[in-house]
Order: structure tokens, then sequence, then C-alpha cells
């Protein structure tokens, strides 16, 4: 033997082993329990599990067998806290092995760094690496656990595979890990490269926690990955139970509830696969719902009978899910709260606001301060049970008093009082809080901002607003990197951290928007523990002496986190399993119209305006679903209230129509949502009027003045705005102000102006402008600046934006980072206005940082510091009371198909549509433009632009012509006159030269108003070739003609003469450019054309015979196709119908098919593009600091989409819409990634095939022949009908497709009350599947049923006139797809 590797032995020998402090037996085994060499790492978490329940202790047994086996651990388990806290307690000194453990949460952002070893510069400059606690474990003999491996992505766990199967790992320190045996058996532990090795501890084991995949949503595990574990799989019915005291006596309400909540587990599992068919659409309870209920009767007892609402209530607070279920499971739950004898379930959006929505009907009474860090909260009880007081944790600032005194900011209604209630149940059982919002996209107000606030002053709390953004990571959430002076890096805590530290309030404002990464908080949500850096750990409980000692600290008892969604993500896409276990949730409650029209009031509004506003926003709202709500504005409260301030304050603005039409934005809604919108108006009373004519404005003295607008038989008051200070901003004022030579004033833009100015100057609103391209949204923003001498920031956005970019630019100078602030920052700080451009085509993202910002004055920035609307600590970044944001973005959908940002900006701000100036306006400011144009052509030229326009509103063109077209146009028939009309036109139209259908609408728009163009398009194209090489002719020696032919074919070029096929420039035969013969044919080469002259001189009975041949080659083409000269003119006439719907739809498809393929940044990399957001992580040397575009990782596979289109099959125009979808998928350039079928139905059947999906007609004269068997059904059709029937097997067949997303689309003429079918029948079938997106078109009869849809808002659709079918199928088409 070696001497060194003697000397080694002889020193391992004389290592005393660990000393036991106990034996341990459990079940057959005997194991003596070692002391533990760092205690500071032994489970501190004061939620251990009952070692002495049996399921708990079946759990420990099998994970004993593991560890003595030398074998890692898998717990599959539901997700929840019971898996962790089954780890800490198997690892715990006070129940089982006394073991040391590391802990690593995954989630996305988890990378090499976090697994393997991280890098730190010290003072002086030095390099070192950190290990993880990956590391850590093994080089000490500590137990690792892994929770969430299904949210990591697949790329990333194979990191630890040789770790895991032979204890290897090589570091980036030049160190390797290697098997205890392995490194027994060297000779030195020092290898000749000068690596050194270190030997895994024999200890070393691994326990990994996940929920399974499916049911529940992540990524499979990697088969090499779970080959080297051990399964648990954790139950369900155990780990609800194991939570819950089973020894004392219960109440026989929670006998009842229990056996319920552990009936629907059963309920949902699938032991066979008939079983998954038939299981119950009521998804399980959260594993913590039996801990909750428990925890709220033990010190709330509850009335002996409950409300049908108050029922609702609860089970929604312990089962939030149950929010956006479908409506089956509601009933199957309703049944059996009923056969428990609990009563009814009833619906808690139905419930009185006047009633107490307190949990039990409990209700606040009075709030005192106990000590420094409590307070006592008396609640009333229900009737017939005695007061409940409860000591709470508390804040240390001074309490608001309550009941509430003196001038309240808020209305305390009984609803408000109720929610609150709820929130300070929730925290005197311990719990964090999350208000959950409602179903209903559009609602009334919840009060979200408010109840927070409130809850944190009358607790005397210190409150800290942390605003989500999607970028936020993991990491950031905890903990934040920065660089000290002398260039040494470290880490310090992020606010939620600090939060903890210090007592604080902490509202997680929007976490719906960072989706599963919120997951990563659930340990310190749910335990009071979380990681922290260089080995750092935030635990349950530790001594004063351990705490000094720096490596452990704790969170302050009054520590508590609400959360709050932006409610701009639909609830079934964030609110998961994991969340409803994290937190409490409570159920929110939108007000109702008295305390709606309450708070209106307030503004001094009339309240016959106030009475007719909340009737519309009742039928609004109620009109609309989470399927259409992505085209829709929301409407509520906050714009209720905004209208209501403008109205009570200028009289003149008291058009509701105009005001309402501006606040949803209304002319940008799709048809379908247009035509719904009008119809809700003209039932609540609200009539359009004549608008008025607005003067220019005028500066007098110190105010801008916009004169009164005059209308018919009204007197207007001039409306004054305050010129800007100079004096506010000195340096803003003289260089940041706009300056524009020439402004032409028109009475549409001067009315928008006026309108713009009052918002911002005299409501403080900030203000999003929508409008196409082209019609002046900076035009007019920059003249009201110059006018009112207001300085002005801007900003460009754009597909790579970031939300550190819009915060600060970074440098780096000497190794130290230095930021700089952006135009934003220097808008807040300074008080001026910011003008963010082209907001659709950032990431939402990133546009959903001004939610906060225009809404509270706040947003939390990156590098730790904050924005607030006052001074609240050192630090922060003042918001001055000018300060003003102006977004600016094209109309959403199609063409522009920028980002639905408007939903995650929330109410905040004050929205204006920007549209092309009405024709009066335009002329007027077409004339100031060009004055010695001819007023008659100007004229001319403005009613043909209007026309074009208004053939984009209709569906007819694909491109909307906006004034700036127009202006382009006439400056250059200004500059140069003596240019023809046509030569003008090619600047707008030669985009267009390959859409025949827009060229063919543009010749008939210019002939409606007069404007004789002999070219257009193409022609217009070679025309002017021709006028510019007029002196270069070719004549052909020989002119004689004989009868037209085909020539002859080869492949060279050929010019003149009669016996070549192909050529140009020739007589008789097939070609170009020449004459006499039957058809053009081009094979390539210069055109050489004839004379005009030789061309109109052929011989009439040559012109026949050339006629005759081009009808035989009709025919002949017929034949192949297999069809009559009737037939292709009947089809024809289909096709004419509807070409131009069919370009707009063939580009929206194509489009959407583009859009899934669209690169985003995809983010630590190891190449690519510095990321700015992770210098620091540069300067350390890590590798994955650089960001490249790439297509984004779905989540599930994305094949497909399938549609099926379900036609009624008596119409014409169903023959019509049937031939554009055929032609239309047709065309597609990737017709693989749709999947398509039409089906008809009739009084004989629901599934009457006109195409099949692995089948589609791909020949002309097979969709010839589907029209021809639509026609021939109605024929032979008996009564009857079957549209139930057929969108139900629609939705079935539908479904079974692998595909990304599922259409189903109807068409229908039923007269509904002849065939007794109601608005259940169709919501059952159309809902059947809620993966299926389904839409129903009523015509004829169907049209006339108003309730349809009223009862399926955002799926039915009345269209009266049958000509407007294609043009509404491709508005659904569009918000469907579009999504």
């Amino acid at each position: 033997m070696a001497p060194q590797r003697r000397l080694n032995q002889l020193l391992s020998e004389l290592t005393p082993p660990p000393e036991t402090i106990g034996k341990l037996k459990l079940g057959g085994i005997t194991y003596d329990v070692p002391e533990s060499l760092n205690p500071s790492r032994l489970p501190r978490t004061t939620k251990l599990l009952d070692v002495n329940d049996s399921v708990n202790l079946d759990n420990l047994h099998f994970m004993l067998q593991k560890y003595l086996l030398g074998q890692d651990i898998f717990l599959v388990s539901q997700p929840g806290p019971y898996a962790r806290r089954l780890a800490l307690t198997f690892a715990s000194d006070a129940s089982v092995i006394n073991a040391e453990y590391e802990y690593i949460a995954l989630h996305r952002d988890v990378g090499e760094t976090e697994l393997k070893q991280g890098r730190e510069i010290r003072k002086g400059g030095n390099l070192v690496y950190v290990d993880s606690p990956a590391v850590n474990a093994v080089k000490h003999g500590r137990l690792l656990i892994l929770e969430g491996i299904e949210k990591a992505e697949r790329g990333i766990m194979p990191v630890l595979n040789n770790l895991l199967e032979n204890r290897e790992m090589n570091l980036d320190d030049g160190s390797h890990i290697i098997h205890h045996h392995r490194y027994a058996q060297l000779e030195q532990s020092r290898s000749e490269e000068g690596k050194v090795f270190i030997p895994a501890h024999k200890n070393f084991r691994v326990i990994a926690i996940a929920a399974p995949v499916p049911p529940y949503p992540g990524y499979p595990l990697d088969p090499p990955f779970r080959s080297r574990f051990q399964a648990r799989f954790i139950d369900p019915i155990g780990s609800l139970l194991s939570f819950t005291d089973t020894r004392k006596a219960q109440t026989p309400l929670y006998e009842k509830l229990r056996d319920l909540i552990l009936s629907t587990q059963l309920a949902t599992e699938s032991r066979s696969v008939l079983e998954v068919i038939s299981k119950t659409s009521l998804p399980p309870f959260p594993q913590t719902a039996l801990t909750k209920l428990q925890a709220l009767i033990d010190k709330f007892p509850p009335p002996e009978q409950f409300s049908p609402a108050q029922l609702a209530r609860l089970f929604l607070t312990i089962h939030p899910a149950l929010i956006h279920a479908p409506f089956q499971a509601w009933a199957i739950l309703s049944r059996q709260t009923q056969e428990a004898g609990l009563g009814e379930l009833g619906s808690p959006s139905m419930a009185s606001n006047d009633d107490r929505i307190g949990l039990f009907g409990y209700q606040v009474a009075e709030i005192r301060r106990s000590s420094d860090a409590t307070a006592e909260i008396t609640f009333d009880a229900p009737a017939g049970l005695p007061r409940v007081s409860v000591t709470v944790a508390a804040g240390s600032r001074q309490l608001r008093p309550f009941p509430f005194i003196g001038k309240l900011e808020f209305n305390p209604a009984p609803r408000f009082l109720g929610l609150l209630t709820c929130f300070l149940q929730a925290h005197s059982l311990g719990w964090d809080i999350s208000l959950i919002p409602p179903a209903l996209p559009s609602t009334a107000s919840t009060s979200t901002t408010t109840l927070v606030k409130i809850f944190g002053q009358i607790l005397g709390y210190e409150a800290e607003v942390l605003h989500m953004y999607k970028e936020l990571g993991g990491r950031e959430l905890v903990m934040r990197r920065k660089i000290e002076e002398g260039g040494a890096t470290t880490w310090e805590p992020s606010a939620l951290i600090d939060g903890a530290w210090a007592g604080r309030l902490l509202h997680l404002a929007g976490v719906d928007v960072i989706g599963p990464t919120a997951g990563s908080l659930s340990r310190i949500i749910q335990d009071r523990e979380i990681e922290l850096w260089e080995g750092k750990r935030l635990v349950g409980a530790a001594s004063s002496d351990e705490i000094q000692a720096g490596q452990l600290s704790v969170a302050h008892p009054s520590f508590r986190i609400i959360s709050t969604a932006s409610k701009s993500m639909l609830l079934k896409d964030w609110l998961s399993d994991e969340y409803a276990n994290m937190f409490f949730p409570i159920p929110s409650q939108p007000m109702d119209a008295k305390e709606e029209g309450a708070i209106l009031a307030a503004t001094d509004c009339p309240p016959d305006i106030i009475d007719t506003l909340l009737v519309f926003a009742d039928k609004y709202r109620q009109s609309t679903s989470a399927d259409n709500m992505l085209k829709n504005r929301k409407l509520g409260t906050r714009t209720l209230v905004r209208i209501a301030h403008r109205l009570s304050l200028y009289q003149q603005d008291r058009d509701l129509y105009e005001t309402i039409q501006r606040s949803l934005l209304a002319e940008f809604l799709p048809a379908t949502e247009k035509i719904n919108l009008n119809t809700l108006l003209e039932d609540s009373s609200i009539l359009k009027k004549t608008p008025p004519f607005n003067p220019s404005p005028i500066i007098q003295g110190k105010a801008l003045v916009f004169p009164g607008p005059s209308s018919p038989g009204l007197q207007n008051e001039p409306t004054s705005i305050p010129l800007f200070d100079p004096a506010q901003d000195p340096e803003g004022a003289a260089s940041h102000v706009p300056h524009m030579d020439h402004f032409y004033d028109n009475s549409l833009q001067t009315g928008l102006m006026r309108d713009i100015a009052i918002d911002l100057e005299i409501l403080g609103e900030h203000v999003v402008l929508l409008g196409n391209q082209g019609v002046g949204k900076n035009k007019i923003i920059d003249r009201l600046c110059q006018l009112l001498g207001r300085p002005r920031e801007y900003i460009q956005l754009h597909r790579d934006t970031t939300v550190n970019q819009l915060m600060f630019t970074t440098a780096l100078e000497g190794g130290i980072i230095n930021y700089t602030d952006s135009p934003l920052l220097r808008a807040i700080k300074f008080g001026r206005v910011i003008i963010i451009d082209e907001a659709d085509k950032a990431p939402e993202h990133v546009v959903a940082i001004f939610r906060s910002l225009a809404g509270q004055g706040e947003m939390s920035l990156s590098d730790g510091r904050r924005v607030r609307p006052t001074l609240e600590r050192e630090g922060d970044i003042v918001v001055h009371p000018n300060f003003r944001l102006i977004l600016l973005a094209n109309r959403p959908g199609y063409p522009f198909l920028g980002n639905h940002f408007l939903q995650v900006l929330g109410e905040n701000f004050s929205a204006h549509s920007v549209s092309n100036p009405d024709q009066e306006s335009e002329r007027k400011l077409i004339g100031q433009l060009a004055p010695e144009l001819d007023e008659d052509l100007i004229l001319r030229l403005v009613g043909a632009f209007h026309d074009l326009r208004k053939g984009y509103q209709d569906g007819v063109l694909s491109y909307p012509y906006s004034l700036r077209e127009l202006i382009n146009l006439v400056k250059h028939m200004k500059a140069y006159p003596r240019d023809a009309l046509g030569e003008a036109l090619r600047n707008v139209f030669d985009f267009d030269i390959y859409k025949p259908e827009t060229i063919e609408k543009l010749s008939e728009v210019l002939i409606h108003h007069g404007l004789e163009v002999p070219h257009l398009g193409l022609d217009a194209a070679r025309e002017a070739a021709k006028k510019k090489v007029q002196e270069i002719q070719f004549e052909p020696k020989e002119t004689s003609l004989d009868q037209p032919k085909e020539g002859e074919h080869d492949d060279k070029e050929h010019s003149g003469g009669n016996r070549w096929a192909g050529g140009t420039g020739g007589r008789d035969t097939a070609g170009m450019g020449g004459r006499g013969g039957y058809k053009r044919l081009y094979k390539g080469g210069d055109i050489k054309q004839v004379s005009d002259k030789l061309k109109q001189d052929v011989p009439d009975e040559v012109k026949e015979r050339a006629r005759e041949m081009a009808r035989q080659e009709l025919q002949r083409r017929l034949e192949e196709l297999d069809m009559s000269a009737a037939e292709a003119k009947g089809y024809s006439v289909l096709l004419n119908a509807t070409q131009t719907h069919m370009a707009s739809l063939l580009d929206l498809l194509e489009h959407l098919a583009a859009k899934e393929e669209e690169r985003v940044w995809l983010k630590r990399q190891v190449d690519g593009e510095l990321d700015d957001s992770r210098l620091t992580e540069g300067l350390t040397g890590e590798s994955t600091v650089y960001k490249r575009r790439g297509m984004e990782k779905p989540e599930i596979g994305r094949p497909q989409i399938k549609y099926r289109f379900q036609y009624d099959g008596r119409l014409q125009r169903s023959t019509e819409t049937a031939v554009m979808l055929m032609e239309t998928f047709n065309r597609l350039s990737r017709k693989e990634k749709y999947v398509w079928d039409m089906v008809g139905h009739s009084g004989d059947g629901p599934d009457l095939t006109l195409t099949l999906a692995d089948s589609p007609p791909t020949e002309l004269k097979d969709r010839w022949k589907v029209t021809e068997k639509m026609n021939m059904v109605p024929q032979y059709a008996f009564a009857g009908d079957y549209t139930v029937e057929a969108i139900h097997k629609a939705v079935i067949e539908v479904g079974k497709y692998d595909a990304d997303d599922w259409f189903v689309i109807a068409i229908t003429d039923a007269n509904f009350g002849r065939y007794a079918i109601t608005a259940e029948d169709l919501t059952r079938a159309m809902k059947h599947n809620p993966k299926v997106n389904t839409a129903l078109i009523c015509i004829g009869e169907g049209a006339e049923a108003a309730w349809v849809t009223k009862s399926l808002p955002g799926l039915a659709f009345r269209v009266a006139n049958t000509g407007d079918i294609p043009n509404v199928l491709r508005s659904i088409l569009s918000t469907m797809v579009d999504r």
C-alpha cells in the first residue's frame, strides 16, 4: 500500500465517528441516530407532521428503508406542502434521522449555476466559487430536497444525472466530486493535472418532489432522470387528513364537509379507462382545504343554518377553482350539499350586498391595540352565537380607528366591511391572503386596492407593494445581486425578504402575470422558511445566538402577504391547486348598483345620467364573457367615475352615446361586437347625436381656450386649459417642448385635442390613444404640448423592449455598473408628459408596468428603488404631480395584429380613438395644405378615400387607407402638377398590384367619384414603362396574318415571326406583345410590343378564329375539371361574391401560422446578445448571461388547429360562405397547420358530410360539388331541426383531435320557438367540451330570437342581413384565432 494512501486511511480511522443521540425503531428497522455536526442545517420548521399519524408513519418507514439502502427517493404528490413537510419531518432531530438538509425550489429560471457552483468577486478582485445547495449536500452528507421537478425545463435536470447515478460531478472550480469508494482507492487526492478530487459523502441522499404530469401541468419526467429514483405516491386522502387534528371531537358541519371533500377526491381518481371517461367534472379539493376548514370552525363557531350564498362563499374559500369550474361541477356540488343536509348551494354573485358576507356570517365590530406587535379584534357573531374576540399579529404603527370615524376617502358599505371581515378572519388564522377576482371578466369595482390599504391601516402595518411583471424570475423575488465599491459582488434581500424581517404587510400586486414562478414562494408563504444566498436561510425558529451568527434568520411574527391579480388573465390560466394551497383565498364581491351609484353621485353628475349609465353598464357587463373579453374593453367602476366626473364638469359633453363609444373604443371593435354594443345602447335609450363643429383653439393670456362647439339648438361654453408654467421645469420648457411649423386645424382633431387636454390638465388622467396608421396621433399630441408649452419625453417601444430598458440604461465602467435614468424616470421626476409610442408592439408584460404607475403612482425598479406618490423612505422616487403618461398604439386586431396590451392596463387610462377626419374636416385640411388644387378635385379625392376606408371597415379591403396616404398624394400633385392622377395614385396603390380585388374596388370607387384613370395596378405600371421608352418600338418585317395557332415549342427566346409558341411581337402564334394569336403565352425574356396600329389592324375573321380557339381551350380545361360551362359560371358567381372577404381571411390565417412561429427572447443562454439584466452575473464569469431570438418552448404540443363549420344548408349565403372557406383554406401556404371540415344539418339529421377533415377538396370541381350538395339538400329534406344535435356532435368530434386550438362554428336559421330549442339546450351543446371554442350565427328566423345573444354572450350572433355572414364569420375567426 502506497504511503500516502496508508496515511489517509490511518487518519480516517483516527477520526472518531459522529456520536449517536439515540436509537430509532420504526417498523422492524433499527437505526442509530447520529449527532449533527452543523445543527444550523437541521430542519427548523414549526410545521412538522405528526409522527404518530399512521399515514405519516407508513411514508416515513418507506423513506427510512430507501435511506438505509443508499437510494434516492421521489415523492409523487398532489400540489401542496405535505411532501415537503414529510421530507423535513424525516430529517428532523425531534422525529426521525436528525439529518442536515439542503433545499432547492425549482422553477423555469433555475439553471446550472443554481445546481452546481456560482461565482462571486471578493474585495481585491478575487474570483471565488460558491457551492450550490446541491454541492454542499454532496460534500457534507446532507439530504438534498428538490421541490417542483415538474417545473424545471427538461434540459436542466440532466445536470444532476451523473451525481444521482454515480455520485460524480465536475465542478467549475476544477475540482471533481467522485464516489467515496472510488476516492478511497486513489493513491493521492490530486491528479497529475492538478485537479482536486473530493469524495461524495456516503450519507448524501436526494428527495425529489413533484406533482404527477398529467393531470397537473408541467414537464414530463426525463426517463434517465426518473430511473435513478425510488418512487412513492402520496395518497391525497391521507395528506388531506394529516394536516387536521383527528383526535378531538368535531362539529357536525365539519364532518359533513369532510366527507364531501373526501368523496370528491375519490370520485376524481381514475382506476380504469372507463373511469377516465366517466369521472366527475368537479375538481378535487386542494390539499389544505380541510386544515383551513377546521381552523375556521374552531375559531369562528358556525351557525346551525347557512344561507345558500354563505355556503357558496365558504366553498369558494376552500376551493377557489370552483369559480371557473364548469357549470356541471357547481351543480354536482349543490346536489351533494343538499344530500348532506347543508341546504342548497347558491351563487355568491347573486347575494345581496346588504347581507353579511363575512365567513359564517361574522362581522368585524372593534379593533384595539393589545401590545406592540398584536391587536385584539372583536367580531359580531350570527344570531344566537356570542361575540368572538381574537388576538392577532399587528404592525408597529398607530392603528387607524375602527369603527371608522371622520370623513372617509372610501365608502364603508356592507359589502366592503364584509370583505374586510374575511381578510381579518383569514389573518387571525395565521394565513396569508389572496383576493380572487370575479369569474366574470367585466364587473363593477371589487375595491381591491382600497381593501388592502385599509386592512393595513387598521392593523398598524407598514405596507410594501411589490408590482409583479412577467420578466421577474424566482431568484429576483427573493434576492438581487449588487456591486459594492471596488467591484466586489454581493447579494441584498428583495422587498419580500426585507418585509419578512421587518414585519411588514407585503402586497403582491398582479401575481397572476408571473404564472408558475409564484410557486417558488410557496415555502416562505406556507412555512415561513426560504433559502437565501451563500448558505443563509430564513427559518421557522432559531436561537438568538444562531441569528447573531448570521447564517439563520427568522420572519417577524407580524409579517403578512396579500396577493391580488391584475385581472388581465383568465382565472383558469393561473388559479392552480398550488396557488390555492399557498394562500387563504377570499372570493371578491363586486359592488351592486346601489353602492356603485353612490360613488357616481359623489361626482355631482346629474342623477338621470347616472341611472342611464348604470342600466347600460349592467347590460354591457352581462353581455361580456371570457370568450370575447380579449376584444372588448372592460367597463368597471373606475371608467364610470371618469365618465360621470367629466359630464359633471362639462355640460356640452353630455352626449352619452359618444362618450361611451369613446371609452369602450367602439370604433375598433370587431363587427360582431360592434353590432352587440349598438343593440345594448339602443336598449338603454342611449341614441346617437349629430357631432358638433369644433372651432380652432386660441391662446388667451395664460390659457389655451377651445371655443364652444357649435351644435344645432345648443349654446356651449368655451373650455379654458391653463398653460404650463415654465418655472416649474425650466430645463424642460427650454428643450423638451415640441415645435411644429404647420398644423392644419380641423373640427374632428380639434375636438379630440380638447378632450385630451381636459383629461391631462383638468382631470389629471393618463391617456391611451388608439388609431390606424397615419391618422395623426403623434401630431395631435405634439401640437397640444406645443400650445400648452408642456415639456415632453418620448420612448418608442418594439418587440425587443424589456422592463429594464424602460427604467434605466446600464453602463459598465471600471468594473462598476452605473444606471442612467430612462426618459420615463426623468418624466416622473420632473413632471413631464411622456409619449410611449408603438405600445402595442412591445410584449404585454412590458406594457403592464404602466398599470400600477398610472393607477397608484407606484412602480418597483429592478435595482431596488421604488417609485411612489409620496416619500415613504429614503431612496424613493416621488411622482411629480405634473407627470402624465400618453400611450400611442395602432388599433387592435387585424391587420396590425399587435399585442392585446389594453387588457393588462386595466382601467387606469382614459381611452381615445383617433380616426380619420370626417369628410368636411378632411376637405378643409387638404384645402389648407394645397390651396392651389381645384376644390372639386379635392372633394372627389376626399370622397374616394372615405369610400376606401368604408371598404376596409366592411371587410371588402384589407388595408385601412388613412389621412397620411391622402396627404402624401396631394403633396405629389401639388409639387408635380403635370403628372397624371393615375401616376400619382401609384404612390399609394403600387403595394396592391398583385391584389386584383383591391385594384378592382379602387377602380369602382374612382369611377363613382368621377375620377377617370385609364390604367390602374399592373396596367398602370406597364403603361408608365411604355411612356418612358416610347422612342423604342419594334416593327416586324413581316406583318401578314394567317389563322391563329399554338405554334411550336422550344426553350429559346423568339421575337417576331409566326412559327414559335411563347415568343414576343409575333403573329398568329400564342405569345406576348404580338397580333392575331388566340391566347397569351409567356416563356420569359424581354417583351417586344408591336404597335397599337398593327394590333388593331386584324381582320374580323382572324379575330373570330382566335375567339373560337379560346372557347375550345376553356372547354378543354373544363373537361379536365369535369365541369360544364354553366357549372363554372355558377361557381364563379359564388367566388366573386366573397372574393374580397376571402383575401382578408387568407391574410388572417396566414398570419396566425406565422405568429405561432414568432420568435421571442430566450434568456439565460450561453451565446447570443449580452443580456443587460445579467451584467452582474457576467462580471462574476457566469456563462448564461446572453439572450437570443428563438422559438418559445410551448408547454404542450402544438401541432395544428382544428376547425369544424356547421351549416344549416338552406341558404344561398351559406353556400357563398362555404366557398369562401374552401377557397381560403385551399390557398394557404401552410395547409398542414389547419385541419378543417364542413358538416351540414337539416330536418333529416345532424351530420350531412360536406367535406372530410383528412381529404379536403383540393380540386375546383370537388369544391363545386360541395356547393351543389348544399343546394340539393333543402329540396328533399323533411321539416325539423337538428341544430343542437349537430353542434353537440361537432364539439365531440373536434375535441378528439390532437391540436393546439379547437373551433366549431355553426350557422342556422332555425326557428328556436317552433322547435322548442332553449338557451340551456344551446349552452349545454356549445360548452360540452370546455377546450372547444364555439360560435353560433343565427340567420333568418333564428336572427329574430333576441334572447340568444343575451344567453350566450360572445358566442352567439344574430345576423339580420345574410349578406353580412362572410363579414361576421371573418370577425369571429379573427377573435378566436387571435386570442
